[in-house]
C-alpha cells in the first residue's frame, strides 16, 4: 500500500471523526434554538435526525478534501457509483427523519389533550396522512435515482419516473380498490368527515379514531377492543361524529315512574345533583316529562357535559342519585301494576244486602 492510498485512508476517516464529533458538539445547541422536544419521542426523533446529519456532513467535507489527497494514478471515490447510492441513501434518511422532526414539533405545538382540540386534531390528521404519502414519494424517488447510476439498470430507472400513466393504469387495473381506498384516503384527509381522537358510532360501537392510515382506519372502542374498517366506509356509509364541530354533547337520562310522582321536588333535586359534581358544565339541565303511558310516566332528565366520556359518566350518576331519591323519599312511586277487584252481583245470596 503507498504512502498516498494510506493517506486517503486516514483522510476519509478523519472525514467521518470530524463530521460526528462536530455534531455531537454543536447540534444539539442549535437544535434548542428551534425546536425543544416536549416528549420522549420528539427527543428519539432529533437523534435519529442528527445521526443522518453526520454522514451527511461526511459526504459534504470528504469530496471536497479529496482532490488534495487521492493518489493520481486512482479514479476520485465521489465519482464511483456506489458513493453516489450511498449519497442518495443518506440524502433520503435526512429527508425523512427531517420530516418526523418537524412532526413531533407539530405534535407539541398542536397538542390535543384538551376539551376544546378540533383545530389541532385538524391539522395532526392532514399531517399524518401527508407523512406516509411523503415517505412513500421519497423512496420511490430514491429508489429510481439509485438505479440510474448503473448503465444496466438506467433504463429502469428512468422508466420508472417517466412511464407512470402507464403504471398508474396498470395498478389501476389490478387494484382497483386500493386505488379508491387511496383516493378516499385523501379525501378524508383534507374535507376531515373524521380526525384523530374524534368520537364516532360505527357498526354499533361506541370509540375514538386512533388511526388514519392510507387504507384504512381504526377506530378504538371503549373496551379497548380495535375496529379496523377500510377507509372507503366513511365517505360510503352513514356514521355518527360526536366531535365534528365541537366536543360538548348532551346526555339524557330516562325514568320510569308511577303516575302519582310528584314532578317538581325531582327537578329541584336534579339541579343539586349537576352543581354538586364537575362532571357538569353548566350549561343545560332540564327535567320534564316525556310520555305517559298506560302503567308508567316517562321522565327525562337532560344535562350537558364538555365530551361523551364526562357525559357518560355523568348520565351514570344522575341516574343513581335519582333512583335513591325516589326509593328514600316516594317508594310508593315506583313503577306499579294495578288490578281493580269488582264484586259480582249474581253471586250474592237471597238475603244479601243491595
Amino acid at each position: 500500500m503507498t504512502y498516498e492510498r494510506l493517506l486517503l485512508i486516514l483522510i476519509i476517516v478523519a472525514s467521518v471523526a470530524v463530521s460526528h464529533l462536530f455534531l455531537y458538539f454543536s447540534f444539539k445547541r442549535l437544535s434548542r434554538l428551534f425546536y425543544k422536544p416536549k416528549s420522549h419521542k420528539g427527543e428519539m426523533a432529533l437523534r435519529k435526525f442528527s445521526s443522518s446529519l453526520k454522514w451527511g456532513l461526511f459526504f459534504v467535507v470528504f469530496p471536497l478534501a479529496e482532490p488534495y489527497f487521492s493518489p493520481e494514478d486512482m479514479d476520485y471515490i465521489r465519482s464511483q457509483p456506489w458513493f453516489a447510492v450511498l449519497f442518495i441513501i443518506n440524502l433520503s434518511w435526512i429527508v425523512i427523519e427531517g420530516f418526523n422532526v418537524f412532526r413531533y414539533y407539530t405534535l407539541d405545538t398542536f397538542a390535543y389533550d384538551k376539551s376544546d382540540n378540533l383545530r389541532e386534531r385538524r391539522i395532526i390528521t392532514q399531517l399524518a396522512f401527508i407523512r406516509k404519502i411523503f415517505i412513500i414519494v421519497v423512496v420511490v424517488i430514491a429508489t429510481a435515482s439509485i438505479l440510474m447510476n448503473f448503465e444496466a439498470a438506467r433504463k429502469i430507472g428512468a422508466g420508472l419516473l417517466t412511464s407512470a400513466g402507464i403504471a398508474g393504469i396498470i395498478i389501476g387495473l389490478a387494484a382497483q380498490k386500493s386505488i379508491a381506498n387511496l383516493l378516499a384516503g385523501f379525501q378524508i384527509a383534507f374535507t376531515q368527515p373524521i380526525r384523530i381522537d374524534d368520537v364516532v358510532v360505527v357498526e354499533g360501537e361506541w370509540g375514538k379514531i386512533e388511526e388514519i392510515n392510507l387504507t384504512y382506519v381504526v377506530v378504538r372502542i371503549w373496551d379497548q377492543r380495535r375496529l379496523v374498517l377500510p377507509i372507503t366506509y366513511f365517505l360510503e356509509k352513514p356514521f355518527q361524529n360526536w366531535t365534528r364541530t365541537t366536543a360538548d354533547i348532551w346526555g339524557t337520562v330516562f325514568l320510569y315512574v308511577d303516575h302519582t310522582i310528584p314532578v317538581t321536588p325531582l327537578k329541584g333535586y336534579l339541579k343539586s345533583i349537576l352543581e354538586s359534581t364537575p362532571l357538569w358544565d353548566g350549561k343545560v339541565q332540564v327535567l320534564q316529562v316525556t310520555d305517559v303511558r298506560e302503567r308508567t310516566v316517562e321522565l327525562r332528565c337532560l344535562m350537558s357535559a364538555v365530551d361523551s366520556p364526562t357525559a357518560f359518566d355523568l348520565r351514570c350518576l344522575v341516574r343513581e342519585k335519582m333512583l335513591e331519591y325516589i326509593q328514600t323519599n316516594y317508594p310508593e312511586c315506583l313503577p306499579k301494576t294495578r288490578v281493580l277487584m269488582e264484586e259480582d252481583a249474581s253471586e250474592k245470596g237471597p238475603f244479601a244486602q243491595p
